[in-house]
């Protein structure tokens, strides 16, 4: 393959008319986020036809016409979410189509997280030589190493699509994994709900609504901050001063000093707005709190989603997937709360598509319903298993109901 590497606005446009030419785009990044908001994007990756390309995203600051070109195309990538979101929070657009070669992997009996080396030692028979996994990707120029490191992400990835894809058809897998592909290019999956963002401070749990209150409208600020300032949320206010914040309700900046994880050039520089958003998040109707969020399910329904638990990992297994790609466990608990009556309303709450509605939403509610057990079998012969037997077996506790 040549090796191209963009470094010019010239350059790009030439590469963005060879990418209007071809219906795939073998795709990759390299970026830097533990200093920043947003990811900062170093290095793009791409395979157009027969050539590699190495975009120098430092110098190439205008990317648009790349996001444009891509967004007509199919992009082949390994663990592609990462690089979508940066693609989705930069230009609030994504490819047209998506093929992941873990998330192909995971439908081929991978399980869920398999790294590209070993996916490509696997399926084309090449070991990568991964030695520049931490490299630091702001330096230039890059060397010959971190450029080997750059193609090979990248070589390898139409080879995988096409054997993949072969397997995925033998197997009748290959509508499962493409409506499980098609939500990579949902702009909706990439976008946060700001006014939800106070749900994931640790201590939200335990808080009343009038509390909750308050941590909303400071979240709400914390986000504001970091994205004026370009840097990690954290580096603003961490998560357990948040919580402290919450319960201090300050009334003047000075107040804020009690809390020696605040530092002072924090307080100067944003401690009025603090105090502002505490007072705005107490001087809320009662109409205007946010919901207390739901609580983990009660020792009984926490037994049935055990139960479930274990009847989706038999499928999985059955099947040869991972149980992580079939359901979730939080999913799980809806159904538990929600007391679903029929195999549709398990559909419904699990919100699945055709193929796990009739792998796992059917069988669910025929658990809930009583109408199969689950049991182990083999054990004495060195090969125990989980099995499902038909209803109507003598209870050995609890009803299986919600």
């Amino acid at each position: 393959m040549n090796v191209t590497l963009i470094e010019d606005a010239t350059a790009l446009s030439a590469l963005c008319e060879r990418i209007d030419g071809v219906e795939r785009i073998a795709l990759d990044t390299e970026f830097h986020n533990e200093r920043s908001y947003a990811a900062r994007l170093m290095v793009v990756q791409l395979v157009v036809g027969d050539d590699v390309a190495l975009i120098d995203a430092l110098r190439v600051l205008d990317l648009q016409p790349l996001a444009a070109a891509l967004s007509r195309k199919t992009v082949v990538g390994h663990a592609l979410q990462s690089d979508l979101k940066i693609v989705a929070d930069r230009f609030g657009r994504l490819p047209a189509a998506a093929f992941d070669t873990q998330l192909a992997a995971a439908f081929c009996g991978y399980g869920m997280a398999i790294s590209l080396s070993d996916l490509v030692h696997d399926v084309v028979g090449i070991r990568l030589r991964k030695s520049h996994t931490v490299s630091d990707w702001a330096t230039r120029p890059l060397t010959p190493g971190q450029v080997e490191y750059l193609v090979d992400d990248v070589r390898h990835l139409f080879t995988l699509q096409d054997r993949l894809s072969a397997r995925l058809r033998d197997a009748g897998r290959y509508e499962w994994f493409e409506a499980e592909a098609q939500a990579l290019v949902d702009l909706e999956r990439y976008q946060t709900d700001p006014e939800r963002l106070y749900l994931r401070i640790p201590g939200a749990m335990r808080m009343n609504r009038r509390e909750l209150g308050v941590l909303r409208e400071l979240a709400l600020l914390r986000d504001e901050l970091a994205r004026e300032r370009n840097v990690p949320l954290k580096f603003i206010i961490p998560d357990d001063v948040m919580a402290a914040i919450v319960a201090l309700r300050p009334k003047e900046r000075q107040d804020l000093a009690q809390l020696r994880r605040l530092d002072a050039g924090a307080r100067k520089a944003f401690g009025d707005r603090i105090v502002e958003a505490v007072q705005d998040g107490l001087a809320l109707d009662d109409a205007q709190l946010p919901p207390k969020p739901a609580r983990p399910a009660g020792s009984e329904r926490e037994a049935i989603v055990a139960c479930l638990a274990v009847l989706v990992n038999a499928i999985a297994s059955e099947n040869d997937l991972p149980p992580a790609l079939l359901v979730t466990r939080s999913a799980l608990e809806r159904v538990a709360r929600e007391s679903p009556t029929t195999a549709t309303d398990v559909a419904r709450i699990l919100d699945v598509d055709h193929w796990r509605e009739r792998l796992i939403a059917q069988p669910l509610f025929a658990l809930l319903s009583g109408d199969i057990a689950l049991t182990i079998r083999g054990t004495s012969r060195g090969t125990p298993r989980v099995a499902r037997v038909c209803g109507n077996v003598p209870p050995t506790g609890g009803a299986l109901t919600p």
